[in-house]
């Protein structure tokens, strides 16, 4: 999907830095073209003032997304979706990330999860960064527990698909 965002608006780099800001943070579009967040509008002044861009060309792509009738149904249903993994402490929970060596490469997942599960760990939130849209993908695991013990962090470094892991 990237490749096909990217070739839409290779024209203009301006709207493509605004159309990745949206796909980084979950908002989509409105049937009005308005840029929104779980159905909650956000002035086109705010999102150009945090890329550093005109509220022109903001609106000018949340039109063209609407011209095209792939990207349309796309932004049209994205949602965003609470990322815990800031406020964890917090509540008491832990954040594993990983930093995949091939985040092509099938299986990822899995591995890290079975080594939760092999420690008997709840999993409260977990989320992947699309490879395709983040410079550095990682996995994201927040589990219940205050601390996580070493034998976990030695296991999932084990794993042959880490490159990095951050307890």
């Amino acid at each position: 999907m990237w490749a096909d965002i990217s070739r839409e608006f290779a024209d203009s780099p301006s709207q493509g830095r605004i159309i990745r800001f949206m796909l980084e943070n979950g908002f989509g579009i409105n049937k009005e073209g308005r840029i929104v967040c779980n159905g909650i509008e956000i002035p086109a002044t705010h999102i150009g003032r945090a890329i550093e861009t005109d509220r022109r060309v903001v609106d000018a792509t949340a039109r063209r997304i609407l011209e095209n009738p792939g990207l349309r149904e796309f932004f049209l249903r994205m949602r965003a979706a609470p990322d815990l993994s800031l406020v964890a402490e917090t509540l008491g929970l832990s954040v594993i990330t990983l930093y995949p060596k091939d985040a092509q490469q099938k299986g990822i997942v899995g591995a890290a999860v079975e080594v939760l599960v092999k420690h008997n760990l709840s999993i409260r939130q977990i989320f992947v960064t699309d490879p395709y849209l983040a410079e550095t993908p990682r996995l994201v695991m927040i589990v219940d527990e205050p601390r996580i013990p070493a034998s976990v962090y030695e296991d999932m470094r084990a794993l042959p698909q880490v490159k990095q892991l951050v307890i």
